[in-house]
């Protein structure tokens, strides 16, 4: 015969662990969603559904993440934007800055500050996640985290809510992240570039050990076997998301195939360069050679010739990251959004 549980203590076999979101929920019968919004200030919940969470967080005894306790509160607090690059290719790559700016605005909304922080080596990254593991920051929006980067399994081992811009690669906690389609948006660009007639077509890879890079050479390769294209390695030259080093792939590729008609680089950025070095070669974009990017970053418009390219939607990256680590901070499990890309033709190809 089993012993009923003790008064005021409920018998929901979580002895051997805190109380959970879930278990808030599931006593005062709302959904995570009301539980989180009641942790996040009340707002849009009604007056029962307050009553009925408050009175399940006494029962239960939650108890909110330490990180996240002043953001509950109301208290003044912040939240940190994480660059894992260099401090010049923050200054270089646009999308940082517009990426900033949205995650800024978006949780202005919340009246919660945003800290800059840019750990762009392993001694900058020891000290900075041990000033946000201390408590000095609510949660984290991680930008740019190469594979084996440790930052991720450090964070989430201080127990700070964490979302990540893209998926971690070679994590062994699952971590919530935000990224937009890229193999489909590189899956788009090579149908593109095959439908105005270009057979040989190239690409400048990001680095392989993030997953834009990784994803986008994927879509590139999936869909060249689509075509019925073969894939030839001298056709594939890998960058690192810089304008000098998307020119010196270009240079590359151009030496192992100087027969390619088109060229798909997986950064604006990376794409800039490899139109210098078309220049330098007497090729002429896009008669001789098309030309393709990633991501419509203010760059784009601006390089001669305009460059064709696949959109992501930084507004909606920068609204749905900083949902997720709300949510995150009020308890709820990580999740991931994969938002769709849009290709935008202009006159490089």
């Amino acid at each position: 015969m089993t012993e009923p549980a003790p008064r005021g203590r409920p018998s929901t076999g979580r002895a051997h662990r805190p109380p959970t979101i879930h278990d808030v929920a599931r006593e005062a019968g709302v959904s995570r969603g009301t539980v989180s919004r009641v942790l996040q200030g009340g707002h849009n919940v009604s007056p029962a559904a307050l009553e009925a969470v408050n009175a399940a967080i006494r029962r239960t005894g939650y108890v909110v993440n330490r990180h996240a306790r002043s953001l509950v509160m109301q208290r003044s607090d912040s939240v940190a934007f994480l660059l894992t690059e260099p401090q010049e290719l923050f200054f270089e790559d646009p999308n940082f800055n517009v990426l900033l700016r949205g995650c800024t605005r978006a949780l202005a909304e919340h009246d919660i500050p945003l800290l800059l922080m840019i750990a762009g080596n392993e001694p900058e990254r020891r000290r900075i996640t041990r000033y946000i593991a201390a408590g000095h920051v609510g949660g984290v929006l991680l930008v740019s985290s190469h594979s084996g980067n440790p930052v991720v399994e450090r964070l989430t081992q201080a127990q700070v809510p964490v979302v990540a811009c893209g998926k971690p690669l070679g994590q062994r906690t699952h971590v919530a992240y935000v990224a937009a389609d890229d193999r489909e948006g590189a899956r788009e660009m090579v149908r593109h570039l095959h439908r105005i007639g270009r057979r040989r077509i190239a690409t400048v890879t990001g680095p392989q050990d993030t997953p834009g890079g990784v994803e986008r050479l994927a879509g590139y390769r999936e869909t060249l076997a689509e075509l019925g294209l073969p894939y030839d390695e001298r056709l594939v030259a890998e960058g690192d998301y810089t304008r000098a080093g998307g020119e010196a792939a270009a240079g590359r590729l151009l030496d192992r195939a100087p027969d390619l008609d088109a060229v798909f680089v997986a950064s604006d950025l990376m794409a800039d360069g490899a139109l210098t070095a078309l220049e330098r070669a007497a090729r002429r974009v896009p008669e001789d050679i098309a030309v393709g990017g990633f991501d419509d970053s203010p760059i784009a418009a601006s390089t001669r010739p305009p460059l064709t390219t696949v959109r992501q939607p930084w507004d909606r990256i920068s609204d749905e990251m900083v949902r997720l680590l709300l949510s995150r901070i009020a308890g709820e499990d990580p999740a991931m959004v994969i938002l769709p890309t849009e290709l935008v033709v202009r006159q490089s190809a």
